[in-house]
């Protein structure tokens, strides 16, 4: 038998939570138009609701629970250290109205964290604000358009957005009101050189350049495509999502990268996943640094404050940015330190490797070159033509692992992007290994199998088309 629904469980009159008296003036009531006549909401107890939610959460997969290779997403290990930092009173009790003198741990955190972001990325100006990767490529777009303005210079209306860049690159630059051009890449998974000469000009912005990029590929010929856009008087933005695989190893700034942000949410161990939290700083040279978005905390004498830069974009985000996640990343660098952060790299990078080498010849390899912190397979296996990239994944649920991104990036055919991180082991790396020869063997003898995918998760295969379509955002007794 299953658990009864808790809509099942209701009974008028329980209630799952006693509030004490009222000891403060009561408060005006809302106007009639304000309320409804009904609210078909379950009335249970405490114990029925914490029941409810309690089995809820444990349909949830996460990366506590197992291996998480989600490629371009990097679903490292968050340690209990960053959760534990993240809840001292002094931190987690703080309130962004409090004057600056009351906050100043707070100030000098954030004043550390951009010092560190700033020494890993050679980039000398910083802004936490941003909230989300998406914002942080949003902020430097926008901050791409005030430089140009500011030198008068306001016939650049195209961004370039080479054919691996993240899928975010193009809306970021819609929203700054930038026209998108696509810059095709060439055999080996570079930008093709010639097709960025043919779109470079005067009516180019800038290029928002992903290195390494979603084929998990570093740019080979980084310093030719920076020179020539900085020649066409154009500007670099670095989609920083992928800087798990070069902290500690390459100052993007030495690359020729102008702005950049960083997804502290991956790199920097901090937890994400469905919709937040998330926290996307940038960071800019130095001629690029009154164009940050503000506040920002600074150094006065003896005392942090906050700051506008002088030219600033504005604020991006209410107040410090996402701070509770700004507290798990600083903890993480300081817990590290700067041969930490290294090692994880060179971890990360020999963890994609030997699997790709593992998997080479058990899935088709797009690129026949050394990969950084992740790896691009085809989903597509010989003799069982009719079994997808879907498919598989759908079949790594029954085996207990999450599947890794499925159709990106878009170059590549039935694309599976896997990134192991460089928190995992190497018997959970084996053990992936062998769950994927295991489905390929599967797709030979049982095709259907794979097609019918998932059997042991609490839902199967759902109809996202129509989801989205039909939305039912409230349950209905159907009988």
């Amino acid at each position: 038998m299953t658990e009864p629904l808790i809509i099942e469980l209701s009974s008028p009159g329980r209630c799952a939570v006693s509030l004490p008296k009222l000891d403060v003036p009561q408060a005006a009531e809302l106007p009639d138009e304000w309320l409804r006549d009904d609210l078909a909401l379950p009335e249970v107890s405490e114990r029925d609701l914490v029941s409810h939610y309690v089995r809820l959460s444990q349909l949830n997969y996460a990366v506590d629970i197992g291996f998480y290779p989600l490629g371009s997403c990097t679903m490292k290990y968050n340690p209990r250290i960053n959760e534990d930092t993240a809840r001292l009173e002094g931190f987690a009790a703080s309130h962004p109205l409090q004057p600056a003198v009351l906050t100043q741990g707070s100030l000098e955190l954030l004043c550390r964290l951009q010092d560190a972001l700033a020494a890993l990325t050679g980039l000398e100006g910083v802004s936490l604000q941003p909230a989300a990767g998406a914002q942080g490529e949003l902020a430097g777009v926008l901050m791409i358009r005030a430089y140009h303005q500011a030198r008068g210079d306001t016939a650049r209306k195209v961004m370039l957005i080479p054919d691996t860049a993240h899928g975010t690159n193009p809306a970021s630059t819609a929203m700054a009101g930038y026209e998108a051009v696509e810059v095709a890449s060439d055999a080996r998974g570079n930008v093709d050189l010639d097709d960025l000469y043919s779109k470079l000009g005067p009516q180019v912005a800038g290029i928002m350049l992903t290195n390494p990029s979603t084929l998990g590929l570093f740019e080979e010929r980084i310093l030719e495509v920076t020179a020539a856009v900085h020649a066409a008087g154009a500007l670099v933005y670095g989609d920083g999502a992928n800087f798990n695989a070069l902290m500690g190893k390459v100052r993007p700034a030495e690359l020729g990268i102008d702005i950049m942000h960083f997804n502290l949410h991956k790199t920097f161990s901090t937890p994400h996943g469905g919709g937040g939290p998330g926290s996307g700083p940038v960071a800019v040279r130095s001629d690029l640094a009154p164009f940050l978005p503000g506040p920002i905390a600074v150094r006065d004498e003896n005392s942090y404050v906050l700051h506008m830069p002088k030219h600033s974009i504005g604020a991006i985000k209410a107040f410090y940015g996402q701070f509770s996640i700004l507290v798990r990343a600083y903890t993480y660098i300081r817990m590290l330190g700067a041969e930490g952060l290294r090692d994880a790299a060179e971890s990360a990078v020999l963890a994609a490797n030997y699997l790709q080498a593992k998997l080479r010849g058990t899935l088709p390899l797009p690129y026949e070159r050394t990969c950084m912190h992740e790896c691009v397979f085809e989903g597509r296996i010989k003799g069982a033509e009719d079994v997808r990239a879907l498919d598989i994944s759908k079949r790594m649920i029954d085996y207990g692992i999450h599947p890794p991104t499925n159709y990106f990036p878009l170059i590549v055919p039935e694309a599976l992007m896997v990134e192991p991180t460089e928190t995992e082991s190497l018997a959970t790396l084996d053990r992936f290994v062998e769950i994927v020869q295991s489905i390929v063997a599967e797709a030979h003898s049982n095709p259907a199998l794979l097609r019918e995918a998932p059997h042991n998760a609490p839902v199967g295969r759902l109809d996202e088309v129509q989801a989205a379509r039909r939305l039912i955002l409230s349950w209905h007794d159907k009988g």
